[in-house]
């Protein structure tokens, strides 16, 4: 009788195993590793270049810089003339953008008073700052600085994502 039982529940093991493998490793109903699209290096460089160029066609020199999921600099591009301390606002509008997934823009009434998140380092709400959301992937950010006029800096971050967005969603 004990062989007989644990011969059933080896079947039975086996066959939850060979329809699921994952599920059977696992043991909770969940997979055991999540695919995570991630930008090409060309991707971001193009998304990158195509922002200084708009930035460029409004007569302004800024900073590009575009993230990973992460949170890491994946391409920072900074123009001839755009002024050092728009290397790091880049980053942080990028930053920000990637991690509410919303355009940093649309943040200023977000937050009102005691509890100020943007009080937290690498967040700063100030418009420039795009997620990169295709289909429901957030695949990183795009935050640019140095123009006159942050609504600049976020029509510049839009043409960049403009330029990849239709091969990302193709992909």
């Amino acid at each position: 009788m004990k062989t007989r039982m644990i011969a059933i529940t080896t079947v039975c093991l086996f066959s939850v195993a060979a329809g699921n493998p994952a599920l059977a490793a696992a043991g909770t109903g969940q997979p055991l590793t999540v695919n995570i699209k991630r930008l090409s290096l060309d991707t971001a460089l193009r998304i990158g270049k195509a922002a200084i160029d708009k930035c460029r066609k409004e007569g302004v020199s800024v900073t590009v810089t575009v993230i990973d999921r992460g949170g890491h600099p994946q391409v920072v591009l900074r123009d001839t003339l755009a002024m050092d301390v728009s290397i790091p606002i880049s980053l942080k509008k990028a930053y920000t953008a990637m991690e509410f997934n919303s355009p940093t823009s649309t943040m200023d009434d977000r937050f009102k008073g005691s509890y100020n998140v943007p009080k937290i380092d690498d967040l700063l709400i100030s418009a420039g700052g795009i997620p990169i959301n295709i289909a429901g992937n957030i695949m990183g950010g795009i935050g640019v600085s140095g123009a006159p006029s942050g609504l600049t800096d976020e029509t510049c971050a839009m043409a960049g994502l403009a330029a990849v967005r239709d091969d990302l969603e193709m992909e």
